[in-house]
């Protein structure tokens, strides 16, 4: 039986950092805190696409996972940035990068931060037609159904009043 302790004790269990992100994106849903309202705005141009999201401070936020390389810029604010490639990065307006594929991160913005991404639009796709081409689908097994659809509604929510603020 000590033996037994002694083995458990020595064995590595070592996560992917896709295991950790989802572990803290399952603390971040039974926090109880609110959603960061982080409205996103589409901009269309013949042959690109810019998608700019606002973060609020104060906002802890997993990001997608980025199936393409492409540049993004940090208009303004200063933000921790997380990836399993860097490790903790402290970016500070203005800056300019490139996400590689497999990207996905973990940020937390010490303030208010305007962060916009650049895609090739050569076929001048919908949002809807290149989210398919440029998010990978992931399915984080560690939320039970009901928070993913408390995330799913919170977020297209939080989409239309922007889009309504915008129309109006």
């Amino acid at each position: 039986m000590v033996e037994d302790i002694d083995i458990l004790k020595e064995t590595k269990i070592e996560k992917s950092s896709m295991d950790l992100i989802d572990e803290a994106e399952l603390c971040m849903a039974e926090s109880g805190l609110a959603l960061a309202n982080c409205p996103v705005t589409h901009r269309f141009t013949e042959g690109l696409y810019s998608r700019e999201i606002f973060m609020p401070a104060g906002s802890l936020i997993v990001s997608k996972i980025h199936l393409t390389e492409h540049q993004y810029e940090i208009g303004w604010g200063k933000v921790s940035v997380w990836t399993e490639e860097d490790g903790e990065v402290i970016f500070e307006a203005p800056y300019h990068g490139i996400t590689k594929p497999g990207t996905r991160r973990v940020l937390f913005c010490h303030t208010d931060v305007l962060w916009t991404t650049y895609h090739p639009n050569p076929d001048n796709e919908t949002v809807e037609q290149i989210e398919e081409r440029i998010i990978q689908k992931h399915d984080n097994k560690l939320l039970s159904e009901g928070q993913k659809e408390f995330f799913r509604k919170q977020n297209k929510l939080m989409q239309e009043i922007v889009e309504q603020t915008l129309i109006n």
